[in-house]
């Protein structure tokens, strides 16, 4: 299996996203962050810093930040593609990694034989200016986040 991080447990509450986990296949040495990566724009990242005690790691994620890049990108989609405002609903996606500068380890959860999270483990939305954030499993059991603008899921 390849090196990860492990998710045991996502808090989505209070304006911000938890995650605590493990160091999963790769020394735990050094200072890490939570990288967040928007899958459109890879360009686009966001980081915070993660608490690291052995192989066991924490962190927490503002869900305003989130709601404010993908208020941005929309805007900015806007303008190009001529579209107007508040028509529909869009979702901008962005993948978790835990990093020391040096590698980026996927956040997911792999170790529980549990398969096919996304249908199964479903966390609830937390909305700032418009903008629904919601942790998920993707199809391969990674966690990422979801910003959906328009009508609440």
């Amino acid at each position: 299996m390849k090196p990860h991080a492990e998710i045991a447990e996502v808090w989505p509450r209070d304006g911000r996203v938890r995650l605590v986990g493990h160091i999963h296949g790769h020394p735990a040495e050094g200072q890490w962050r939570l990288l967040l990566t928007r899958r459109s724009h890879a360009e686009q990242r966001l980081d915070y810093p993660a608490q690291v005690k052995g192989d066991r790691f924490e962190g927490e994620l503002p869900v305003a930040d989130l709601a404010a890049a993908t208020d941005t990108a929309e805007a900015e989609a806007e303008i190009r593609t001529g579209a107007l405002a508040g028509v529909g609903a869009g979702v901008e996606e962005w993948d978790i990694h835990l990093t020391d500068g040096e590698v980026e380890l996927r956040a997911g959860r792999r170790l529980d034989d549990i398969h096919g999270k996304k249908k199964i483990m479903v966390f609830p939305e937390q909305r700032v200016r418009g903008i629904g954030v919601r942790p998920y499993y993707t199809v391969k059991d990674n966690l990422s986040l979801e910003c959906r603008t328009g009508a609440s899921t």
